[in-house]
């Protein structure tokens, strides 16, 4: 079990390892007991590889104009794929590419790459996902409203063992409430699934104004006799990890728009995404029935 004192959450260029300026690997963590997920984030001023290892991959730019993945798939040919890039993580869904385990490759381009990464043991096919075709949901009401982008959920990708997806909270807006969890297997109703938070945030759409240090918030706490206790104000490149227990709200500081990655997967017999709310919070969901959505959203290019 892990100590008291564990650290789960990381400030920006604490997990920069090597080329990368975020790296997570679930071979040799950052936590006592993380195994599941993993991340790279890296500025593309000089090529970046991957190793042919036993992760699956999910590519795609935060922000830049392109970039083009070079890659070889144990026990096939060499190949490539042009990812379209778009001006920041707030301008709606990029070009994503994936790639299943036992694949090395190379990326090359302009701006900043996401990868996301989980173990797994079964190969998967090559997807390649044009921007266009991203599944874009919004979800909850009022000041509960955010925008989803579902890389790669179990309906929207055939991967082994990774969930992932990308949300945008508009200033002053909430995600991840009412709280919940997947840290149990109930079938059809709960997952089990580590998970990584990736944040950015920017001064909000159409505000003119030279501040600086734009700032979000995010909570999470234990469940059961495990420890988990996470309350930290938030800013770009920071890293917050769940390993168990409740998580959220995630909040964009008013004036400042917020942007997060996320990376899931656990031991469960199935891939799902199954969550229990809080039962605090449940009753927070009737109230989106009586508001509109939040008419800044879609946030796209």
């Amino acid at each position: 079990m892990p100590s008291q004192s564990q650290k789960w959450f990381f400030r920006s260029s604490e997990l920069a390892h090597g080329d990368w300026d975020v790296h997570i690997d679930a071979a040799s963590p950052p936590a006592e007991g993380w195994k599941y997920t993993g991340l790279r984030i890296g500025t593309l001023n000089k090529p970046l590889t991957l190793p042919a290892d036993a992760n699956e991959r999910i590519i795609f730019l935060l922000e830049g104009t392109s970039a083009v993945v070079e890659y070889v798939v144990a026990g096939g040919a060499p190949a490539s794929q042009v990812l379209a890039g778009r001006a920041s993580v707030f301008h709606g869904p990029t070009d994503q590419l994936y790639l299943p385990i036992n694949t090395s490759a190379t990326i090359t381009g302009t701006g900043r790459i996401a990868v996301g990464e989980t173990p797994a043991t079964v190969a998967k096919p090559v997807q390649f996902t044009p921007k266009d075709k991203v599944q874009v949901a919004i979800r909850g009401a009022g000041r509960e409203s955010r925008q989803v982008h579902n890389l790669g959920m179990p309906d929207t990708l055939d991967a082994d063992r990774m969930v992932v997806c990308e949300v945008i909270v508009p200033a002053g807006n909430w995600s991840g409430s009412p709280s919940h969890k997947h840290d149990c297997y109930v079938p059809g109703k709960e997952s089990t699934l580590e998970e990584i938070y990736y944040f950015e945030s920017a001064v909000t759409r159409g505000a003119t104004t030279s501040a600086s240090s734009p700032f979000g918030y995010f909570r999470g706490t234990s469940a059961d006799s495990r420890p988990y206790d996470v309350a930290e104000e938030i800013h770009s490149g920071d890293v917050a990890l769940v390993p168990y227990g409740w998580h959220g709200p995630a909040a964009a500081g008013p004036g400042y728009d917020l942007y997060f990655f996320n990376v899931m997967a656990g031991p469960d017999p199935e891939r799902a995404w199954n969550a229990t709310d809080h039962p605090d919070q449940v009753w927070i969901r009737q109230t989106w029935q009586s508001q509109q959505t939040d008419p800044r959203l879609p946030y796209g290019a």
